[in-house]
Parts: C-alpha cells; sequence; structure tokens
C-alpha cells in the first residue's frame, strides 16, 4: 500500500450540505390570513454557515457543470449503436430477466481499448468498464460476476438479430429525455395565488429582457425542433415561445404570458395544464425584497417539484435567485453563491440552466418519479423477452456456443461468411437507427455546437516533462514533489533540474511531508525489513542547499522508530493541529505512536537544533492493538473531543471496521456482500464538523456517517444522510477535494460530486498512474515524443463522430502516430485551489532555491529572486496591507529598515495580473513568477523570502523575527519589512 491512496489531509475541505440549502415547512395563506396549503421544501437563498471560512460568492464558481451529462451516460448510443457488438438474454435466480451488452471500444479515440457493459434490470441498468487484454479471452460469466450477477436461472443466450438495437434504445431513453421543457410564470407585485399569477395577459418590460436571456422567440407554427408538448400545427397553444439549445440540450419554455389567455376563466386552465405538469418552474416576480415573496404553496400542482425564483433589480442591473425543491428531491448542484446575485446577465443564465437541468434529473430519482420509471423498465424488458425467448429456442447452430466464450467477434469457419453478412447488416441498420435518433432531436445535439473553449478545474498543467523513472510513492513539499522512484529519492520543481536526496539503497513505499512540524515520515523496504523513518525537513533541506552527500539507507539507523520492524502500511491522522498520531500496522498488531507536544515555535527549534540530531525522540508508544486479520485499508477519524473517542477505521477480509484507539473495542461498520473484494480507501471526511467515512471497494463508494461518541463508542446505524454510488471502472486510489471525488484507474480519471455521487466528467488518460494527492495532485501518464499539435486530429474526429466529447479529453497528451516513436512518461499537476475554487495554504515555501525570473534590464536593475507565496486568510492579508500601508506614508514612528539588496533596487518592472492563471507576469516575459496569487483589494501580495544569505543576515541581528517582501502593484517598489 502506497501513499497515492491517500486523501487530501487536511485540505480536503468541507463536506456540507448546508451549502445546498435547508428543509423548511412553507405555508401559503389568502389574503383573509386563513391557511390554504403547506408543503415542506428545500430552500435554497444562498445563505452558508456562520462559520464559513471562505469568501462568499467565490470558492463554489468552479462546480457549475451539468451532473449526470448524456454524453457520459448514454451508453448505448455513444459506444454500442452502429458497431458490431453483442447482446445477451438470460433470467437470474428471482426469474427476472435481464439483458446483457457488450462492445469492444476505444475509449474516446485515446487508442485504449476497452469492454463497455451495459446490464438492464428492472431494477435499472448498471454499467461497467473492464480492461482489454489481448491475451486473457473475457467471458460472459465473468462480466456478470463483476456486476454481482453470479446465479441464473435461465444461463444468458445471444441475440443475433439486428433490430434488437431497436429496442435496447428505448430501454436506455427511459433514464430519462435529453431534451427539457421548463414553466415560466411572471407575477407582479403582491400576487400571493396561482389565479393571479396565471390571469397576467402581458408581461413587462424587465419580464421580457429576462425571457430574451433565457432564449429566443420561435413561431411555434411549423416549428421542427423539439416543442416540449406545444401545438405546432393549428397554434391552439399560442403562436409563439421561447426556445434555447444549451450544451446539447433542447429547451422548450412554456411561458405564462404567450400560453392562450382566457377572460371568462379565471382559473386559465390551458395554462396551468401545461405549466402545472412541468417538472421545473421558473417564477418571475416583479417588486422590491421587502415585499411578500413567493412560495410554493401558492401554487397548485402535485406535479412540479422546483421552483426557481428569479428577481430583478434595476438599480445594479442585477439578477437575484432563489431555488425551492420539494423535499424528496435529492442534493443537486450547483449551489447558490452567497448572496445570491448575479451582475453578470451571461453568467447567470448558464447557472440558471445547469441548475435546473440537473434539478429536472434529481427529481426523477424520487419516489414519485422512480417507481413510474421501474414499472414501465420491468414492462418492457419482460415483453422484450417474452418477443425474443421463442426464437432463440428455434435457433440451434454454433453461434450460440459463443454464450460463454470469449465476447469478441469471432465464428467458427464454417459460418464465417453467414456470420459476416449478419454483421454488416447489424452495423448498417444501426447507424441508420443512430442517424434518424439524432435527426428527430432524441440524442443530444452536436457538442461541437456547445461551450468547449470553458476552463474546467480539473484541467492539468504540465509539471515535469519526459520523467524516466518509475514512482513508488511521493508527497508535495511546498510546491516542490519528493518522490521515491527506482533511482532514489527525487526532489522536483517545476522547471528545474531534480535534486537526488537518498540515493536508491533506500527503498520508501509510503510517505508523508508535514511542513507545519517540519517531518518528514516514511515507510521504507519490505516484509522483516521494513520500518517506519522520521527526519527533519530542516535537515533534509540544509543537505540540499550545502550540497552535502546523498544519504543512503545506513546513514538512517537514527531516523528508525522503534517496535516498527515488520509493518505493511501506515496512517496518520489530517488534523495534526493539537497532535501527530501515527498508527503502524505489522501483520494484524496496530501500534499507536504520538508526538510529544512541543510549545516552542516549529521554525525556530528547528533552525537552532543540530542538523544530526534525529526527532526519533520526540515520539512515544503509546498501546498495541489486536486484530482478527491484517488491515488492507488504515484511516484516522478524529474524535469530537479528542479525548478517548478516536477512532481507526480499517478494512480486511470482508468488512469495515471501527478501532476505538484508546480501548481497543472493535465496531463493525459495513459489511461487503460480495464473492471478491477489493478495497481501496476509506476516507474521513467531516460533514459540519461530524465524522463520516467514505467507504470504497470495487465498483461501490458508500457513505456512512459516524454519530457522536457515546462513551467512546461510536453510534453506527442506518441514516437517511447514507448514501452511495458506483463507479463506471474498478479504482486504484479515490481522491476527495470537495466538492468533487475524482477515482483513478489504470486509463481515466472519473469524476463525481461528493454529495450525490453524480458523474460530472470522465477523463481519459492513458497509462495513469497517481503520484500524490494530500495537496495538489500529481499524476503520471503516457505522451509522446513528437511535438506536432494533435488539434487538427481532434477537429476531424468531433466532425466525424459528434458524439465523442474530444474537446473534454484531459490531459492533452499527443498520440503517436508514427510507428517508431518513443513514448515518455510525463508529470501533470491538477492544483488543488482550482478543484475547490479557494486558495490552499501552503505553510512554507519551496525547499528549492528560489526561481530567478530574468526582465529586460533597466539601468542598475539587476535580476530579482522572486519567491513562492505565502498564503494567508483575507483578514490576515487585509491587516498586513493596512499597516504596510501607513508605514510607506510614513504614519507610524519607527522607519522601515532595508536591506543592502532593496537600497540597490528602487524599482523594478511593473507587473500585470494575468486573471487565467491568478498569477503575476513580467511584462517583458511570459513566465509565471511564483505561486498562485490572489488579487485583494489594497493590490498587495506577500511572499516569504527564502534567499539563504539574507535570512542569515536577519536571523543574526533578530532571531525571532522573519522577514518579507511586499510586492505593490500601485507604487511599483519593493520593501523588505521585517
Amino acid at each position: 500500500m502506497s501513499s497515492v491512496s491517500e486523501d487530501l489531509g487536511c485540505r480536503r475541505g468541507e463536506f456540507s450540505r448546508k451549502h445546498y440549502g435547508s428543509v423548511e415547512l412553507l405555508i401559503s395563506s389568502d389574503a383573509d390570513g386563513a391557511i390554504q396549503r403547506a408543503g415542506r421544501f428545500r430552500v435554497e437563498n444562498g445563505s452558508a454557515g456562520e462559520n464559513t471560512d471562505y469568501t462568499p460568492g467565490t470558492w463554489h464558481r468552479t462546480d457549475v457543470h451539468l451532473e449526470n451529462p448524456e454524453y457520459h451516460t448514454r451508453w448505448y448510443f455513444k459506444y454500442f449503436l452502429g458497431k458490431v457488438h453483442q447482446n445477451y438474454i438470460g433470467t437470474d435466480a428471482e426469474k427476472n430477466p435481464f439483458f446483457l451488452s457488450v462492445v469492444l471500444s476505444d475509449q474516446n479515440n485515446q487508442r485504449v481499448p476497452q469492454y463497455h457493459s451495459i446490464l438492464w434490470r428492472k431494477t435499472g441498468t448498471q454499467k461497467i468498464c473492464l480492461p482489454y487484454s489481448p491475451t486473457k479471452t473475457l467471458s460472459v460469466k465473468s462480466i456478470l460476476s463483476a456486476m454481482s450477477l453470479d446465479k441464473f436461472e435461465k444461463s444468458p443466450r445471444e441475440i443475433f438479430h439486428p433490430e434488437i438495437q431497436k429496442d435496447l434504445l428505448v430501454l436506455e431513453e427511459q433514464e430519462g429525455s435529453v431534451n427539457f421543457k421548463f414553466g415560466v410564470l411572471y407575477a407582479k407585485d403582491g400576487q400571493l395565488t396561482d389565479d393571479e399569477m396565471f390571469s397576467n395577459e402581458t408581461g413587462s418590460e424587465n419580464f421580457q429582457r429576462f425571457l430574451h436571456l433565457l432564449g429566443d422567440t420561435v413561431t411555434l407554427k411549423g416549428w421542427t425542433g423539439y416543442r416540449g408538448g406545444l401545438d405546432t400545427k393549428n397554434d391552439t397553444t399560442g403562436t409563439c415561445s421561447i426556445y434555447t439549445v444549451f450544451q446539447g440540450h433542447e429547451i422548450m419554455y412554456h411561458v405564462s404570458t404567450m400560453l392562450p389567455y382566457s377572460r371568462e376563466n379565471k382559473q386559465q386552465v390551458e395554462r396551468k395544464r401545461h405549466i402545472g405538469n412541468d417538472i421545473v418552474t421558473i417564477v418571475f416576480q416583479e417588486g422590491e425584497e421587502s415585499s411578500p415573496a413567493f412560495k410554493p404553496s401558492m401554487i397548485r400542482s402535485h406535479f412540479t417539484h422546483i421552483f426557481a425564483l428569479v428577481r430583478y433589480n434595476k438599480q445594479n442591473d442585477s439578477y437575484r435567485l432563489k431555488i425551492f425543491s420539494e423535499e424528496s428531491v435529492p442534493l443537486f448542484g450547483p449551489p447558490l453563491p452567497s448572496p445570491p446575485v448575479f451582475t453578470n446577465h451571461q453568467e447567470f443564465r448558464d447557472f440558471v440552466l445547469v441548475k435546473l437541468i440537473n434539478g429536472e434529473k434529481a427529481t426523477l430519482e424520487t419516489p414519485t418519479f422512480s417507481q413510474k420509471r421501474q414499472r414501465t423498465l420491468d414492462m418492457l424488458i419482460r415483453s422484450l423477452y417474452q418477443d425474443l425467448m421463442p426464437d432463440l429456442h428455434k435457433v440451434n447452430n454454433m453461434l450460440n456456443r459463443r454464450s460463454f466464450s470469449d465476447v469478441l467477434p469471432e465464428s467458427p469457419k464454417s459460418t464465417r461468411k453467414k456470420e459476416e453478412a449478419r454483421q454488416a447488416e447489424f452495423v448498417r441498420l444501426g447507424q441508420a437507427l443512430k442517424l434518424k435518433t439524432t435527426v428527430k432531436g432524441d440524442a443530444m445535439a452536436n457538442l461541437a455546437t456547445t461551450s468547449f473553449c470553458k476552463k474546467e478545474p480539473w484541467e492539468s498543467q504540465s509539471f515535469c516533462s519526459n520523467f524516466p523513472h518509475e514512482v513508488v510513492c511521493a508527497d508535495s513539499w511546498g510546491q516542490s514533489l519528493l518522490v521515491s522512484t527506482d533511482a532514489g529519492i527525487l526532489l522536483i520543481d517545476d522547471g528545474q533540474p531534480s535534486v537526488q536526496v537518498f540515493d536508491k539503497t533506500l527503498q520508501i513505499k509510503q510517505m508523508h511531508v508535514l511542513e507545519a512540524l517540519d517531518l518528514l515520515i516514511a515507510r521504507t523496504d519490505k516484509g522483516k525489513d521494513s520500518r517506519i523513518l522520521v527526519f527533519r525537513l530542516s535537515a533534509v533541506q540544509k543537505g540540499i542547499e550545502t550540497k552535502q552527500m546523498i544519504r543512503s539507507k545506513y546513514d538512517c539507523r537514527e531516523n528508525k522508530l522503534e517496535r516498527t520492524k515488520g509493518c505493511h502500511l501506515y496512517a496518520i491522522n489530517t488534523h495534526h493541529g493539537s497532535e501527530l498520531r501515527i498508527v503502524v500496522a505489522i501483520r494484524n498488531k496496530l501500534l499507536l505512536v504520538t508526538k510529544k507536544h512541543n510549545p516552542r515555535n516549529i521554525l525556530t527549534s528547528s533552525s537552532l537544533l543540530s542538523s544530526s540530531e534525529s526527532p526519533v525522540e520526540e515520539f512515544q508508544y503509546i498501546r498495541e492493538i489486536c486484530l482478527s486479520d491484517p488491515p488492507v485499508v488504515m484511516t484516522l477519524v478524529d474524535g469530537p473531543t479528542g479525548d478517548s473517542d478516536n477512532m481507526i477505521c480499517v478494512a480486511y477480509r470482508h468488512q469495515f471496521d471501527l478501532v476505538n484507539e484508546s480501548t481497543g473495542e472493535s465496531y463493525r461498520l459495513h459489511h461487503v456482500e460480495t464473492n471478491k473484494v477489493n478495497f481501496v480507501a476509506a476516507i474521513d471526511v467531516y460533514e459540519d464538523g461530524e465524522a463520516g467515512l467514505l467507504l470504497c471497494y470495487n465498483y461501490v463508494c458508500q457513505y456512512r456517517k459516524v454519530y457522536p461518541f457515546n462513551g467512546g463508542s461510536p453510534l453506527i446505524q442506518p441514516s437517511a444522510y447514507d448514501f452511495h454510488f458506483s463507479w463506471n471502472q474498478v479504482p486504484y486510489a479515490v481522491v476527495c477535494a470537495f466538492p468533487y471525488i475524482l477515482a483513478f484507474t489504470t486509463d481515466s480519471i472519473e469524476i463525481r460530486l461528493v454529495v450525490n455521487g453524480n458523474l460530472v466528467h470522465t477523463a481519459v488518460v492513458p497509462e495513469l498512474q497517481l503520484v500524490a494527492s494530500r495537496s495538489d495532485i500529481y499524476f503520471k501518464a503516457t505522451a509522446a515524443v513528437s511535438g506536432s499539435s494533435d488539434s487538427s486530429s481532434k477537429e476531424m474526429s468531433s466532425r466525424s463522430s459528434p458524439q465523442t466529447p474530444t474537446a473534454y479529453d484531459m490531459p492533452e497528451c499527443p498520440l503517436s502516430s508514427v510507428e517508431g516513436e518513443v513514448p515518455c512518461k510525463n508529470l501533470y499537476k491538477i492544483p488543488l485551489s482550482n478543484l475547490v475554487g479557494r486558495s490552499i495554504e501552503r505553510p512554507l515555501k519551496s525547499p528549492l532555491a528560489p526561481k530567478v525570473i530574468t526582465t529586460t534590464p533597466s539601468s542598475g536593475i539587476a535580476s530579482l529572486p522572486v519567491t513562492h507565496s505565502l498564503s494567508l486568510s483575507r483578514m490576515e492579508i487585509k491587516e498586513i496591507a493596512s499597516r504596510t500601508r501607513k508605514e510607506l506614508l510614513g504614519l507610524l514612528d519607527e522607519p522601515i529598515p532595508k536591506t543592502e539588496s532593496a537600497q540597490k533596487q528602487k524599482k523594478v518592472p511593473r507587473r500585470q495580473s494575468d486573471p487565467k492563471q491568478g498569477a503575476v507576469r513580467s511584462t517583458s516575459s511570459d513566465r509565471i513568477i511564483s505561486g498562485s496569487f490572489e488579487s485583494y483589494s489594497e493590490g498587495r501580495h506577500l511572499s516569504t523570502s527564502s534567499d539563504p544569505d539574507t535570512l542569515a543576515n536577519r536571523e543574526e541581528s533578530s532571531p525571532s523575527s522573519y522577514p518579507f517582501q511586499l510586492i505593490s502593484l500601485y507604487d511599483e517598489d519593493i520593501i523588505d519589512l521585517k
């Protein structure tokens, strides 16, 4: 077990449902105050908890995505239809019929062959990817076993009729429509009943401007696009409507003022017939914020589950949004900003449409709709089974022998010609069906017409090109990466040569770099020789700076922790603010080791300690805990008090258990009901301060909430908060970065949302290896030596295969197109700040030397070493900037001392802020200077100085003071402050 399955540590972000609203009882009353209706709705108004530590309206901007997008979920249309594939029919042990489809496909044109498999049952569809091996055949039985279907009443038999494709496409369409119809209701100020709202003949100028933002006005008569139930022949539902296409989805709006109006009918039944039967309705309400607000209970509809309340503020030309979701609707994103006010109208439109599409998809999972869908699916499957089985019993030829053989399209020689003719007809019919479905509008529009220019938060950056070594494990150290390879332990930084820290005699299998504690923890060797070693980071860094002899395994005798010989796994607590805890697994024994409390300042104490002093003496053995089996996965769970309520989650055999650190008592957390178990990870997340666990095994990710501890024992019981979802492919590592959870396989990254498990994106990355994930995510992937761009091939691919989302592929690794090219491996980085949408604290600077940026020299100006940023909170930045501004204006008594370097360098070229990268760039160089800077109202940034000479000089004069370098974007001066 290496550290690649570790999580993002204490930087994983909060797991909270409060961002998605709270359930309230909403009551509607008439003009006399009498209660008319009441209902329980989840209300989202953008307000977060009082203890939020992020800047409102900024952190969540990364997660505006369509959930379960059709170009990732409609597998049969995308991968199967129009291609040679196999379809099987059978019945399970309960005599329920099922259908199985298998195809060998090239994953997104990335030359990664995979088996895509779909299992249709009355409970729904199950989809998995299985790796392709040219030497190992894949049987139908093994595919069904991977889908937890091992027992059959009737063995699966292959279906050869080409017409089966049409029937299976109908089964897939039961997952929901790719097109949507939304109601739009206009409400004047003071209107509190649905009769009043539906009786508005026309809307205001602000309402018309809002409709123009939503879409285009189309004439219904003769309309050939998606009509959303409106009459396009006789104008019985109005003459015009609002229509748009958004990310491949056609949307028709049922606008109340455009539907037929009747002066005699006060209830406006014709309007209610359409809007009342829409799952989602937008309510545009006029008036000030202080006026009575709309409530869902004002609308008499048992079908509408989601209301989006929109208000327009003419003073600042902004829209305010509020979402009401019926209580049974599962959580869906994106969460509203705080406050939920949008001044950018295009951003508001995109946000609303994504929110409403996701909301309608989530509503289909409520019992009201899911039970109907299950009954329909069961009826269709049974009817299709009854139609096909008589024909299958009549057919008795050699082709049926493939039922439990290789699923590849192979056939005996005696029937080869007949099989080739059948396959040709099979493909022809499938392609015709695909074209017909696309033209009819029942498939997503060509993705080439959708917005692909948007930069996604999971897009990777190149960190190290042509990395030749095999990676065992790694961890981030400042902006650098400490990597254990077959050539030894290397320290790598972007754009700099790697530095060897230890030679290859020291084989590190697992490591943690704890910058705040000045510690490096590592598990070395294997078997009986394995040990836990602890080093001081300051001593390792000093060896790098002074270019001492590279240390070997034999130089680390003083760094071995006692009692850890023979260990095969260890884990540390992620929130080690008060005490660092290490649990070491030696076969079926757990050793609890803690770090003694050191009140001294870490930086000051480490600078005074000699390099030969080992931190081993700071650790103490606490106790030993015996388990029934050796753990495969191990995670520490912090209790609410930290006093006798800390737990250890261990996975072994077919179960996850919780073990009390103080008493050693074990509690069953989850039992896995499968024959074979592949444990992946147990990730501790803290939902609003309470512990929870994401248990990952096989294709499954299960969330279990661990309730407050009662006398040291966790309350483990089923909860409404518990949920589970399935990955499309078995991952070997899972990383959580709220709001996302990422699964890494050998050739893809599957990205889902933590709160509901919904799929957001699947990125195909050939020969993928996760390297580190406790801070920024680093991975290794294949690239070609050839530097030619693959943009032209992507354009051709998108034209020839519109169902393939090539523009979303990540990372952009050019593929070898010429035989003989030698593939290479590159290291890529996904910045954690991009995923969670806010700056991440970097406790210490990079251990490597500061980067030097060469600018166009002016008279008497030398190049400046610029170091990595020290990320502080927004309030700290404001306080420091305000104090510094006063100092610059001479409002403080003591002058600011300047170092010799500052006196020589009075002026520097002005630097420009790059809003896309969040970095500071020189006007004469396009190279990023350093770090991940944020723009603040004071217009200044702080960065730690890592110049050894400067540090040494200042430590002599004042050991307790630390130098900072202030870069002012306004004054063009660089001032060194103490």
